[in-house]
């Protein structure tokens, strides 16, 4: 019985490690605008495994609150809504920091391809409605330490 306990407890403990290496940190990202500057919390998604679960199976997101997709380096980048269950904006990011293009109201659970003509570093995704309510526009700003230094 000893021995059976022990395994369990050993197991629980491999299991507890590995779910605390696939959660996302959550650090302050800064999208500016011509309105200002909106702050958000965003989970940061820098893992094959993170990248490919995103926001999937969440039934809300606060207004505050967004994921952050780093994909290392520039690359074509193609975003879709599988298994998301609430609409989201997609900022789609240069290297430098500039939003080279966004999506706005995506379709929850749609497999339809989302993307930007260009190599993107990254995608910020935000409650749908976000884009409208800051007045997003192509070539604004966002700072987070992977788009190097602040301004």
């Amino acid at each position: 019985m000893r021995t059976i306990i022990s395994s369990l407890f050993f197991c629980f403990l491999a299991f507890s490690a590995a779910a605390k290496e696939t959660l996302p940190r959550t650090e302050t990202v800064v999208v500016q605008t011509a309105s200002g500057a909106t702050q958000f919390q965003a989970e940061i998604a820098d893992t094959a495994a993170l990248r490919e679960r995103g926001l999937m199976f969440r039934r809300s997101l606060d207004a505050d609150r967004a994921m952050l997709f780093n994909f290392g380096e520039p690359r074509p980048v193609a975003m879709w809504m599988k298994d998301t269950y609430i609409p989201l904006d997609m900022l789609f990011i240069r290297k430098d920091g500039t939003v080279a293009g966004f999506a706005t109201d995506t379709v929850p659970q749609s497999l339809d391809v989302i993307s930007v003509e260009e190599a993107v570093l990254g995608v910020l995704e935000v409650p749908a409605g976000t884009a409208k309510r800051i007045g997003l526009k192509p070539g604004d700003k966002v700072r987070h330490p992977m788009f190097g230094p602040g301004e």
